[in-house]
Parts: C-alpha cells; structure tokens; sequence
C-alpha cells in the first residue's frame, strides 16, 4: 500500500550509520578544534561585530590602540595590537613570535632600502620601521587605503602590488630593495617575486622574508624559491599568529641574488 510505514529494518539505518561515523566525527572535531576556533574568531565573531557596531574589526582595533597605547612607543603600540588580537578580535597581523624572527633579520642585516608587501594594519610596518638602522628607508604597498599606516622613514604607496611593482623605480625612486617582506595575499607572492626579478627590483643579496608560507600557505612560492637556483631557502617553523596550537613559518633568509647568495626566509 502506499501509505504503509517503511520496514522496521530500514527505519533503524539512519541511527545506526550516524553512531558508527560518531566516533570519527568526534576525533575529527578534537584534532581540528585549534581551526574551528580560529574560525569562530576570525570569520563569525567578525561578521557579528561589523553588522552590531557598524565597524570593521581593523577599526575597532585602532581605536583600542589609540585609547590603551603609549603614544610613539612603537614597542608598547605593538603590544598593544597584540592584546587586542589576543584577548579580543583575531587580526592577521604578523605576531610576537614571528615578529621576533624578523627583527633578529633586520639586526643581522641592516638593510638600507626595504619593500613591504602588505601594509594592512601597519602592525609589520611599525615593527620594520623602529628596527631599521639611522638613513633607510621603508617602501610599503597597500592595496586598501584604509589599512595603509604611516609613519617616519616610510613612503606609503597605495594601489595593487602588480600594478606598483614596475613603477617602483621611476615614481618612488626606489633602484633596488636589500630586504622585502611579503604580508599581501599569499597567492600574489610568487607572482610579485618574478615581478620584482624582471624590473631588476632585488639588490645583489636581498634578503626576501615571506609570512604565512606553511597556513594559510604559498606552496608554489615556496616551490619556486627551493628549486630556481637563485635563492638559499629555508623555513623558520613558528606558530600561527595568536594560535600557537597552529604550525605557520615564515621564510626568512630567503635571500635571492643572481648567482649571489639571495635569501628567502
């Protein structure tokens, strides 16, 4: 009949496959739980706050800065970025721990003309900027003119890394860079490397550091830089920034040079 009542049998299916792929749902969900967090804290808690206050969370966090921090004590602004990501919103800025590994770069090298890719908050900016020796320069390119930061010894260029790339030289007067920091859209840094390659951008023993190169990741990226001949690679592991339960690393000493030892960290 065609209103008759499935069979006992087929009726007891449905319970019966959800317990059996309980188990490894559950294993999924504690091996993956460090993710879901970060999803909950970057993504949702995000949209909530821009659709209740009417903000967006890079704002919200500049106006945290601006009421908690030492006014130009970039270490206590940094600090105080890092307690807002840490204790409020999640930002994708570059961190304590990975800030650490550039700044021991930075002291190593004392680089004279620096590239930024990615300005975003300034976080990285700032951090370059109070570590760069007396006479350098600090170049960074944003795309989004409300994440762009400013401060002594940087010129802030705004507009796409592939269309500000090529004019470096001409309209900022920037010949060469000695050290470069990509922060942008990851899967922009292979594609900014080669062009700062083909418009002769990189000094003889440019030091190239790259974040984020293992989460979210640029595998082709780092494919390149391992395996073209121009650059000693390597990856320094960290964490991610603000969830240190999340591997990360960030490629300094990734330097590249033509047939000089280049760098990609």
């Amino acid at each position: 009949a065609p209103n008759a009542p499935p069979p006992r049998s087929l009726a007891m299916v449905s319970p019966a496959i959800a317990l059996a792929f309980l188990p490894f749902i559950v294993t999924l969900l504690i091996r993956y739980r460090h993710y879901l967090v970060l999803l909950y804290r970057a993504v949702l808690v995000a949209w909530l706050r821009d659709r209740l206050t009417g903000t967006s969370r890079e704002q919200r966090a500049f106006q945290y800065v601006l009421a908690h921090a030492i006014p130009g004590d970039p270490h206590h602004i940094l600090q105080t970025f890092d307690q807002w990501c840490y204790h409020c919103e999640h930002l994708s800025c570059l961190g304590p721990d990975k800030g650490r590994i550039v700044e021991r770069v930075l002291l190593e090298r004392a680089p004279l003309r620096v590239l930024e890719l990615g300005t975003y908050c300034g976080y990285g900016t700032v951090l370059l900027a109070q570590g760069l020796p007396p006479g350098a320069r600090l170049y960074t390119i944003e795309g989004n003119p409300r994440h762009a930061a400013v401060a002594e010894k940087v010129e802030l260029i705004v507009g796409p890394s592939e269309e500000v790339i090529p004019h470096l030289r001409e309209k900022h007067g920037l010949m060469n860079a000695n050290f470069v920091f990509m922060d942008h859209w990851k899967r922009s840094y292979l594609r900014d490397l080669r062009l700062l390659e083909s418009h002769q951008l990189l000094a003889e023993g440019a030091t190239i550091l790259a974040d984020n190169v293992l989460f979210p990741g640029a595998p082709h990226f780092l494919q390149y830089a391992k395996t073209c001949g121009k650059y000693h690679c390597k990856v320094h592991r960290a964490s991610l920034e603000y969830f240190r339960a999340i591997p990360d690393g960030i490629s300094p000493g990734s330097e590249i040079a033509p047939r000089l030892p280049r760098e990609i960290s």
